[in-house]
């Protein structure tokens, strides 16, 4: 089965994506990196309350069908514990793995930790601090959390503030949302490349170290 960050895009998309990575890196120095990853962590907690919300109402449900049929009444707290542990691991493990269901449980002050984590993790993970010029920038997209993050080197922060980044990543959160997430992309990676050219015009003999797409 396909995690979320393959079935984000498809492979036409994905050509448009490094095409478009290749154009604004045509302009600048900079090294701009595209990485989509399924989620920034496992959310153990989500899966838990998902599950428990799942279990509850059903074994409530189950209890009333056959307490009838075996001539117990619905209230039997027995008869419901059991069902409850029938029914709430194999949700619980349903749940964890097929990822969608924990994303409305999900608390989204962790949900805002765990990504700037996942996301600073993947820039040293995936070696954007290693550029010549230290310009590197990370455009971070988690797709469980629909959440955008943008990390650029000392080079470009020492260069250009937070809040032109910020206005990026709005305008992609909202594209993304829209269900337009190539175009959305490639605009902002456009947006990017324009940015870092004002700063890191592009050089004779520049060479591209980075990837131009990540998928996890």
């Amino acid at each position: 089965m396909k995690s979320l960050a393959e079935l984000f895009l498809t492979k036409e998309e994905q050509d448009k994506i490094t095409l478009a990575v290749q154009a604004a890196e045509k302009r600048t120095t900079g090294e701009i990196v595209p990485m989509v990853v399924t989620k920034s962590d496992e959310y153990p907690l989500a899966a838990l309350v998902c599950s428990a919300s799942l279990s509850i109402p059903s074994s409530l449900l189950l209890s009333v069908i056959i307490g009838q049929r075996i001539w117990i009444g619905p209230e039997n707290m027995w008869l419901f514990l059991a069902l409850f542990s029938l029914t709430f691991l194999p949700l619980y493990f349903w749940v964890h793995r097929t990822d969608r269901l924990k994303y409305y449980f999900l608390n989204q002050g962790h949900v805002e930790t765990q990504v700037s984590k996942s996301a600073l993790a993947a820039f040293y993970s995936q070696g954007l601090y290693k550029t010549a010029a230290d310009n590197g920038i990370l455009l971070y997209i988690s797709v469980l959390e629909k959440k955008v993050w943008i990390l650029a080197d000392s080079g470009i922060n020492s260069r250009i503030s937070q809040t032109i980044w910020d206005k990026v990543v709005d305008q992609l959160t909202y594209g993304i949302k829209q269900k337009n997430q190539c175009q959305a992309i490639c605009s902002a990676i456009q947006s990017i490349g324009e940015i870092l050219q004002e700063h890191f015009p592009y050089e004779k003999g520049d060479k591209d170290e980075l990837h131009n797409l990540i998928i996890e």
